[in-house]
């Protein structure tokens, strides 16, 4: 078997080729590729900063969403609660009037029955007083005078006024 070996020229001049070719890349080409690489993981860095202050931000927004709503629940109950305390307090209202209507109503007709019994009392008193007169005056058989028509009335009138106290 035949072992290749390299020729020392040609190591020296692939080795010079090597650095040159290392010294080019490290001068023009490795500061271009790294600086894209530092700003590429920058924009990864920011945008993960970013992503996460966005998460943090959706955090706080929905905390204080959860908080409005459960300002709102209670506002709309306390709204509730006072309606149903301002329907109450008007019913109360309403019957307490009603009542109140009622029962002078209930009075106007109790003072109307009195007033209408007082004078129907009067009326009849003053027809039994004109009917006794008249029956008296038939039985005596003479008629009276005036000063006696009056005083037999004013006798009549006490005696049935007593009856009706009674």
């Amino acid at each position: 078997m035949d072992i290749i070996i390299p020729q020392t020229v040609e190591v020296v001049v692939n080795v010079v080729a090597f650095l040159v070719l290392f010294v080019l890349l490290a001068k023009f080409a490795f500061p271009p590729i790294t600086k894209m690489l530092d700003e590429r993981a920058n924009r990864i860095r920011e945008s993960l900063e970013k992503a996460e202050d966005t998460r943090v931000e959706a955090e706080r927004l929905l905390d204080e969403y959860k908080v409005q709503m459960a300002e709102a629940r209670a506002e709309a109950t306390q709204i509730i609660e006072q309606g149903r305390k301002v329907a109450e307090s008007m019913k109360a209202e309403i019957l307490a009037k009603a009542k109140e209507e009622a029962e002078a109503e209930k009075v106007k007709a109790i003072e109307a029955i009195k007033a209408e019994k007082v004078a129907a009392m009067g009326e009849l008193q003053q027809q039994v007083a004109d009917l006794s007169v008249a029956v008296a005056g038939k039985i005596i058989g003479t008629s009276l005078s005036k000063s006696d028509h009056e005083a037999l009335i004013d006798s009549f009138l006490a005696e049935v006024g007593s009856l009706n106290e009674n």
